[in-house]
């Protein structure tokens, strides 16, 4: 699609993107990255990555063996 755009169609484009992300609010990486620093220490005890899955909650986990008689 954007092979089929002239170049100022493609310039325009770029222009209309540039000014919907002048809108976004700013923030401090400080302020950002303290709040996200926050956040995963108070959730890292519900994070299944750090302390694991419960073997009975393990949707992955062999229902059973193959038995070959």
């Amino acid at each position: 699609m954007a092979q089929d755009l002239t170049e100022k169609e493609l310039l325009k484009m770029q222009i209309d993107q540039l000014k919907k992300e002048v809108k976004n609010e700013r923030v401090l990486i400080s302020k950002s990255g303290k709040a996200l620093k926050e956040y995963v220490e108070a959730n890292a005890g519900d994070d299944p990555l750090l302390k694991g899955v419960p073997e009975d909650k393990n949707p992955f986990k062999e229902k059973g063996g193959c038995m070959i008689s």
